[in-house]
């Protein structure tokens, strides 16, 4: 692949990405929450994680093992807080996940496409379509202040993603099937905080990494949670009543 190339894959992923975020405004992804029989057969949703989000991990240490770029700062710090996050979703987050629902597979399916192709998006543009020069002052990058605003972000948001799902895990006691409406955290400002935390925290991995590729997936990253967490707030508005709700937004605190 060329660098020309590689600019219309970027290109071809934003489109794509367009018409994702309207689409699901329209049609609910058939996962969590918006599973119905209409999406197909459907397996074990711990499995269904691991094979829908370990491929972006292997696709990415394969790449950038065949990269050459090794351990050359400030590249591999981002290579590592990359894969530290899809370790954590591949591996770790499937195991935690309680009760015993399925995923369709076509969800599933898709899932896993997208994710080989960012896994390529990201490697393209870390490691192998950099500008030239961009990385060139090594560990001094990490000291630029949209590097140090970024690496804050990452970090800020990886926290609310996690302690949002924590708070999710946790609504229930064992043997509980009522459904309740999270109010912990974050989620006292948006009733999707788990989603935005995932948005801040790309964002900031954009920021810190100056790569085109990068914000293509907080494109993309805003695409897909945008419109869940807008179905998922009129979900609770109709589970739980306008009052219990109150004036929590959907998944930016304060805007929307």
């Amino acid at each position: 692949m060329s660098q020309n190339d590689f600019q219309l894959f970027l290109w071809v992923m934003s489109a794509v990405a367009l018409v994702v975020f309207v689409a699901l405004y329209f049609v609910k992804a058939g996962y969590g929450m918006f599973r119905t029989a209409s999406w197909g057969f459907a397996i074990n949703n711990k499995l269904a994680w691991v094979l829908m989000e370990a491929p972006v991990f292997v696709v990415m240490f394969w790449l950038w093992g065949q990269s050459g770029v090794g351990f050359a700062m400030p590249v591999y710090l981002f290579f590592l807080l990359f894969q530290l996050h899809y370790f954590q979703r591949s591996f770790i987050f499937p195991l935690l996940m309680k009760g015993k629902s399925r995923m369709p597979v076509a969800i599933m399916a898709m899932g896993i496409l997208f994710n080989l192709l960012n896994g390529m998006m990201q490697a393209g543009g870390l490691f192998y379509f950099v500008p030239e020069g961009l990385y060139a002052d090594g560990w001094a990058y990490l000291l630029k202040p949209h590097a140090l605003s970024g690496i804050f972000l990452f970090f800020a948001g990886m926290f609310v993603n996690l302690h949002s799902d924590y708070v999710i895990r946790h609504l229930r006691k064992p043997g509980d099937t009522k459904h309740y409406l999270p109010g912990k955290g974050f989620y006292r400002y948006v009733t999707s905080a788990n989603y935005f935390g995932e948005l801040v925290e790309w964002t900031g991995f954009a920021l810190l990494t100056a790569s085109p590729a990068a914000w293509v997936f907080v494109w993309w990253t805003f695409a897909n949670l945008v419109p869940r967490a807008d179905a998922i707030h009129r979900h609770y508005r109709e589970e739980f009543g306008d009052e219990a709700v109150g004036n929590r937004k959907r998944i930016i605190p304060f805007l929307y």
